[in-house]
């Protein structure tokens, strides 16, 4: 073991050229608060600066939890957008993405809401066979960026990106790996040694100058098949708009808060009063 680091809420180890980072919340199930979201963008920088040839982002899980998300507390409720392009978790998944080396999710519980979307931003994932994935802003009623969605999209497919979205429910780890959320799925006893033999020890053989040049291009060329009009993101923007300004929004954070289930009262029709597009 070369070197630790510990944050607030991540603790980073550099073990012959791979950055571990941990998150180490497990009292608020390693929700990703905004210090959560800081601490992981500098643990990213702080692996990429010491010449790690990859990053491993893993969990210290609480009654099974590997992160519940987004932190529920912290979403805005003065009628700014809770998923804007420079709030942490946001920044924070760019980061995972653009950094320029592998990042590989390390998974031993169920991920929750934002934490899927964590996931589904690092270049590979592997988790034990009793992991669960679910995106959950239906439950809160929050309007997901369009970012978020594609990345889904391309990721798996549209048809099951709208299950995991419409219905909010977990999806088993053999169920994401045939999807191909994930990259592979062990026994949860096997899980650090299944990371080590074929996700880490191959990056150690390889050319980082190589893997960094062709992560890049992954990710212009993932961006390249999205895109829309101005009157497309217009339209986009006018319907998230009017989810996170509405009642619902509101209902579903105090319903949070209040350990009750919500009572959404809006309507699809409340979103726009055109006809079908």
């Amino acid at each position: 073991m070369e070197e630790d680091k510990i944050f607030e809420r991540v603790e980073v180890t550099i073990n012959d050229r791979i950055c571990f980072i941990e998150m180490n919340n497990p009292s608020k199930l390693n929700c990703l608060d905004d210090k959560m979201c800081s601490d992981i963008v500098k643990a990213l920088g702080y692996g990429y600066k010491h010449e790690c040839v990859a990053i491993v982002i893993k969990a210290k899980c609480y009654k099974g939890v590997w992160s519940a998300g987004h932190d529920i507390r912290e979403l805005p409720q003065d009628g700014s957008d809770p998923l804007a392009y420079d709030v942490p978790m946001e920044r924070m998944l760019h980061q995972v993405q653009e950094v320029p080396i592998p990042v590989i999710a390390c998974v031993d519980g169920t991920v929750w809401g934002g934490a899927c979307d964590l996931c589904l931003s690092c270049d590979m994932i592997v988790s034990s066979d009793n992991a669960t994935f679910a995106i959950t802003p239906a439950k809160i009623g929050i309007p997901y960026n369009a970012s978020g969605i594609m990345h889904f999209v391309n990721q798996l497919g549209v048809n099951k990106a709208r299950e995991m979205f419409f219905l909010a429910t977990p999806i088993e780890a053999e169920d994401a790996l045939n999807v191909g959320l994930i990259n592979r799925v062990a026994p949860l006893e096997e899980l650090n040694n299944v990371l080590e033999q074929h996700f880490l020890a191959p990056l150690r053989r390889n050319s980082v100058m190589s893997i960094s040049a062709i992560k890049r291009q992954f990710r212009i060329l993932s961006k390249a098949s999205s895109v829309i009009s101005s009157e497309g993101f217009e339209r986009i923007n006018a319907y998230r708009t009017r989810v996170y300004k509405g009642a619902d929004y509101l209902e579903g954070i105090n319903s949070f808060l209040e350990k009750r289930p919500p009572k959404f009262t809006g309507k699809a029709s409340d979103l726009d009063t055109r006809s079908f597009e």
